[in-house]
């Protein structure tokens, strides 16, 4: 009987590269934080419009 995967989640913890200056890493700029918030606001939204499409 063969299994049909419908959704694959994939989840992963970024850090930074060894030796890299911990103050640039512990505190990221809020523009930039904002920037990736709202594109991932953004790309959760598309998928769940997407997933109620179908």
């Amino acid at each position: 009987m063969p299994v049909e995967i419908k959704e694959l989640v994939i989840r992963a913890v970024v850090a930074p590269p060894e030796g890299a200056p911990r103050a640039r890493a512990a505190a990221p700029d809020a523009a930039g934080q904002e920037a990736v918030i709202e594109a991932a606001v953004k790309e959760v939204l598309r998928v769940l419009k997407a997933s109620k499409e179908r």
